[in-house]
């Protein structure tokens, strides 16, 4: 499969979510850490560094190239390991969270789409990249 394929039908798809994880997550983010740090600063940090993460996921998801995809993969299983961690965490000790993040209760303030995101970018990245490239 070539690099565009990566940004066709179900990858265009994917890219669209991230792109708008990454401006919900971020501008979410920037708001909160500007208004209302001391309230919760670990839960806006996270969300901040949550959307930094979907911010590169997409671009290497846009830009294609086998670095690119690279960094789209290291970036799915980062966002993974860290909506599972979070996630725990934030149910365990919820006293830790008093405000929502990104990641926090597995995502559930967002449907649970940051915990099933990176596993979909990562089946898709798998799939794109070991797919045979066209012939010429």
């Amino acid at each position: 499969m070539s690099d565009a394929a990566a940004r066709t039908g179900p990858g265009r798809v994917l890219v669209a979510v991230y792109a708008i994880f990454a401006i919900a997550a971020t501008s979410r983010a920037a708001v909160q850490i500007l208004t209302r740090f001391d309230e919760a600063p670990l839960a806006y940090l996270l969300s901040a560094l949550a959307g930094v993460i979907y911010i590169v996921a997409t671009v290497g998801l846009v830009r294609g190239g086998r670095t690119s995809l690279r960094v789209a993969a290291v970036s799915c299983a980062v966002e993974l390991l860290g909506v599972l961690v979070i996630g725990a965490f934030s149910v365990v000790d919820p006293a830790a969270f008093p405000d929502d993040t990104v990641w926090s209760g597995f995502g559930s303030g967002y449907l649970f789409i940051p915990l099933v995101l990176p596993v979909l970018g990562l089946l898709w990245l798998r799939r794109v990249t070991r797919a045979p490239a066209p012939r010429a």
